[in-house]
């Protein structure tokens, strides 16, 4: 029922689809311009979200330090340490693709709309949820590049200072000039939200669907066994739980109140979908291991939503019988 009321299972089932579509109809990238069309969709998915970015909720969400620090170190640091220690392990080339795609979703930021959603659901700390989700979008157009430059061997031949650019004009651009016409017109963008929302998902199917157009047109998972993808969805789910069991711990040893360990557990444990569509298209778009490299971003992005989304409803109803009984 919740994710019904959140819309959510449609966008799954909308991204699924897209990978048989893409087998099937391998071409339609290429007929319908798709690299064009989508280019423009990230801009406008960015500048619609500055649009509805009020800055006065922003701001009222900077303080707490301690709760800012865990969560971006979190998201940016705990998360790719995780992952890089298993390098040095995969054998193969499949393997290797696949440890690319996983320590991509490790450098990614966090995400904002579902982790706003999730946090008031579970009656935490909103402010500082959207504070620290904005905040990660942000920073993650140079993090995870600059993460992926040291680590990743293989850049597509593609500098980290050109994928900066190209992030910033194609993300941070688009933001601002939302963010400063948020007065003017950011009334219509509120009020329009459902209807962005479904934009911004289109974008991001179109951008699945195109990445494994490529792979599927170069034969990449031909050879690729059903044993390997149960591994990676494992592998995946154990991160998500540890990352969440570690972010959970130190939120308890730091002595946070049950509003701002719910915030740091959510949007800590979190990555943004429409980020790693995003980044993914600018930094190895014309590459086939694309959508080897979206893969584990879109499988983390489905565990997270079902899991959090049971969590935040369990932690909601515990708040509330936990105030019904202090009035008493």
């Amino acid at each position: 029922m919740l994710l019904n009321k959140f819309k959510v299972n449609g966008f799954i089932i909308a991204l699924l689809m897209a990978i048989p579509v893409a087998y099937l109809f391998p071409k339609g990238s290429a007929i319908l311009h798709l690299n064009e069309v989508t280019d423009v969709g990230i801009g406008l998915i960015f500048f619609f979200y500055g649009l509805k970015l009020s800055m006065s909720t922003f701001k009222s969400g900077v303080r707490n330090y301690k709760l800012h620090l865990l969560i971006h170190l979190s998201t940016f640091v705990l998360f790719p340490l995780l992952v890089l220690p298993f390098k040095s392990l995969m054998a193969g080339e499949t393997a290797q693709l696949l440890w690319v795609g996983m320590f991509f979703l490790a450098v990614l930021p966090s995400t904002v709309s579902s982790s706003v959603v999730m946090v008031s659901i579970a009656k935490g700390n909103i402010p500082a949820a959207i504070f620290n989700a904005s905040l990660s979008g942000l920073l993650g157009v140079v993090l995870t590049p600059l993460w992926l430059g040291l680590v990743v061997d293989d850049a597509q031949g593609v500098s980290v200072l050109t994928v900066i650019t190209k992030l910033l004009l194609q993300i941070v651009l688009p933001l601002t000039l939302g963010i400063l016409l948020h007065h003017k017109i950011g009334h219509i963008a509120v009020k329009k939200s459902t209807l962005i929302g479904y934009f911004d998902k289109t974008v991001i199917v179109l951008i699945v669907y195109s990445s494994f157009c490529l792979s599927f047109n170069a034969n990449l998972f031909s050879g690729m066994q059903l044993e390997v993808l149960l591994l990676l969805y494992a592998a995946i789910l154990t991160l998500f739980l540890l990352v969440m069991l570690v972010v959970n711990l130190i939120s308890k040893k730091l002595g946070f109140s049950t509003e701002d360990r719910v915030t740091a557990l959510f949007c800590g444990s979190k990555k943004s979908l429409v980020h790693g569509s995003v980044m993914a298209k600018i930094m190895f778009g014309h590459s086939i291991n694309a959508s080897i490299y979206i893969l584990p971003v879109m499988i983390y992005h489905m565990s997270q939503l079902l899991i959090i989304a049971f969590i935040a409803e369990r932690y909601g109803k515990r708040q509330v019988i936990v105030k019904a009984q202090a009035s008493k």
